[in-house]
């Protein structure tokens, strides 16, 4: 089973950047649920980051939100931002 935990700035993040958004919400929501079933999903574009997020993997939410990660072990994942690429990648 697979387990996801929610970082307190995942948790800041959704709630100012997703939350007030439905349509957002929605696809969040549907690719979660993509995330739990099968993480190497197309759909996702799931990747390995690099730089100073090198240990870190990130996964597409909508063309531009993201969702990044750390995988603790292969069933248990720890949620750590979510936003836009400038949001997450400060560019």
């Amino acid at each position: 089973m697979v387990k996801v935990e929610l970082d307190k700035v995942f948790r800041k993040h959704y709630k100012s950047r997703i939350s007030r958004n439905k349509n957002l919400v929605r696809k969040y929501e549907q690719r979660f649920e993509i995330f739990l079933r099968d993480r190497r999903n197309l759909l996702l574009k799931d990747h390995k980051l690099t730089g100073k997020l090198r240990d870190k993997r990130a996964f597409s939410i909508t063309g531009d939100i993201r969702v990044v990660y750390m995988e603790e072990s292969k069933d248990n994942f720890v949620f750590l931002d979510i936003g836009t690429h400038p949001q997450i990648y400060g560019m």
